[in-house]
């Protein structure tokens, strides 16, 4: 298999981008009054999730690699919180947040995909 150079080869932070760039351009429908509010929560939240990957991926130890993945989930989970309350909210229509939700689920998968690859190199040795 051939080494991955960069973070952003990483299918996680590629899945991970494309729903920030959804989250983005979700928000710009958001009230105005919420641009302080849930508008800028969700965006940083989002924002989170790649930043730790990236971060995670240019770590050298595996139990920094693997603390990163976990905010980056972490953060995850915070989005799909916060994008059930702007459903309920109605700021997203239920057809927008089932695409949002499920690049939540797909991006999970991708980091837990990447925790589990770190856990099964440190069992190995």
């Amino acid at each position: 298999m051939e080494k991955i150079k960069s973070f952003t080869s990483l299918k996680a932070w590629q899945e991970g981008h494309k729903f920030v760039l959804s989250i983005y351009q979700i928000t710009n429908t958001f009230p105005k009054t919420e641009m302080f509010g849930l508008t800028s929560q969700l965006r940083r939240a989002a924002v989170s999730i790649t930043s730790n990957i990236a971060e995670g991926f240019g770590r050298k130890s595996q139990k920094e690699k693997t603390q990163f993945y976990r905010i980056a989930l972490a953060s995850l989970t915070e989005t799909q919180n916060q994008i059930l309350i702007a459903k309920d909210v109605h700021y997203i229509q239920k057809d927008d947040f089932d695409v949002l939700a499920e690049q939540t689920v797909t991006v999970a998968k991708l980091i837990n995909g990447l925790l589990r690859s770190i856990q099964s190199r440190t069992t190995s040795y």
